[in-house]
């Protein structure tokens, strides 16, 4: 278990991802990478990330549909996306999506690494809150009804809480 941020790269300029990649894991990150959309969700099913960050253009599946599956599959995940074809339309568009931040390439590693620090904060309210519900829930349960009628409802209400 590693006490590094997981952060999912995905970027189809394979010199950019990888000097992406370097200078965020001399920063601490644990970086996976990905060049194309596909791959990237397939790795993202493997294995569990904080965050995402994710080119908008692609060939195949572009960002926009990754981000979609990505926050489909993982309601705590956050995701940025970083393109150098943005426009007002598709900032919105991924912001409906789910999309925690909307930058610019080139991009400036401060203005980066802070949105990353933002949107790994709003992941962690986001769980943090999404516990205490939990905790208030089962606190409810305990006080109603019988042994058997409260050990079902912790059932169901694990299984709507598994990945």
């Amino acid at each position: 278990m590693s006490d590094k941020i997981k952060l999912l790269i995905v970027d189809d300029e394979v010199n950019f991802l990888e000097s992406m990649a370097k200078r965020l894991e001399m920063r601490g990150f644990d970086v996976r990478t990905a060049t194309r959309g596909a791959d990237a969700v397939e790795i993202a099913r493997k294995e569990p990330f904080d965050l995402a960050l994710l080119d908008l253009k692609m060939p195949g599946m572009d960002g926009k549909q990754v981000l979609e599956i990505l926050k489909k599959e993982d309601k705590f995940i956050e995701v940025i996306i970083l393109t150098g074809h943005g426009s007002v339309d598709s900032a919105v568009d991924c912001t409906k999506l789910g999309a925690f931040g909307y930058l610019p390439k080139p991009y400036e590693l401060d203005k980066l690494m802070d949105t990353l620090k933002q949107a790994y904060q709003a992941k962690m309210e986001k769980k943090f809150q999404a516990n205490r519900e939990l905790m208030e829930r089962i606190a409810k349960l305990a006080t109603g009804s019988s042994a058997l009628a409260i050990l079902r409802e912790l059932k169901k209400v694990n299984d709507e809480n598994q990945p």
